[in-house]
């Protein structure tokens, strides 16, 4: 399989619901991750399209996505809420050439954009892509812009989301993960900013339900072309309604209450 039919795999029709589980390196215990093949398992029920996980976890249950249209992305950045003034600097804890052998489809890796050690975040970031390239892989880039050195262009409504969705294209990345900027109109100057989909992220849990799922549908009429959420999947009473309902919205232009209704979210 070449790259061009991994990016079809993971995007098909260029749209993507991704749910990124590599939460519990970071932090745990982690709610929802408790019982990861239960969860994993749910996830390929509900026909997301990848899971993005850290190595060892793609190892022990990249099996699991044979023979469905699930795929895994592997994390390779990685830090723990332990690491005091480093908490927020990741570093590279493996290497594309692994990604094949344990089960996974793609590389992702993060670069906290403002952040202490941002120039290191963005050379490991190089190198994943440069390696990528060369072992026809796609990458997923996580930039966020959230340090406290953050200096937005002056004007800037987006407040550095839209140069952080630009860093990861000129970095070399295939898919960005991103911000919801708040409004429709900000947010068209992120996903306008780099000719690569866009993948919104969900935040932190908050249990509204219904905001989420018309976020998400904001969110694709601005451009989005789907979302890498974690929590507000993972975390949710019900992840695998709350991954169909996002299915719906995102592959089949389902109206957000039609979804929340449909699966009595």
């Amino acid at each position: 399989m070449d790259k061009a039919s991994r990016l079809e795999k993971i995007l098909p029709n260029g749209k993507g619901l991704w749910i990124p589980i590599d939460h519990g390196l970071s932090d745990y215990p982690n709610p929802g991750l408790e019982d990861t093949e239960t969860l994993i398992r749910e996830l390929i029920e509900a026909k997301v399209d990848v899971i993005v996980a850290q190595k060892g976890l793609v190892n022990h249950y990249s099996h699991l996505c044979q023979g469905t249209q699930t795929s895994m992305v592997i994390h390779l950045s990685a830090s723990t809420r332990h690491g005091g003034d480093d908490a927020s600097r990741k570093v590279l804890v493996g290497n594309p050439s692994e990604i094949l052998t344990r089960g996974g489809i793609g590389a992702s890796a993060q670069v906290n954009m403002g952040t202490t050690g941002e120039a290191e975040m963005l050379e490991a970031l190089g190198k994943v892509t440069t390696d990528s390239h060369h072992a026809g892989l796609p990458v997923l880039g996580m930039v966020y812009a959230r340090g406290s050195n953050l200096n937005p262009v002056s004007g800037d409504k987006t407040q550095g989301v839209a140069q952080a969705a630009r860093v990861a294209f000129e970095m070399g990345c295939d898919v960005a993960k991103t911000t919801w900027t708040g409004d429709v109109d900000s947010f068209k100057q992120v996903t306008s900013a780099a000719p690569i989909p866009m993948l919104v992220a969900g935040g932190a849990n908050t249990g509204d339900t219904r905001s989420v799922l018309l976020m998400v549908e904001n969110a694709m009429g601005a451009g989005a072309a789907g979302v890498c959420m974690g929590r507000q999947v993972f975390a949710h009473k019900y992840p695998g309604k709350m991954a169909r309902a996002l299915r719906r919205i995102i592959h089949e232009g389902i109206p957000s209450t039609v979804a929340a209704d449909e699966f009595n979210l």
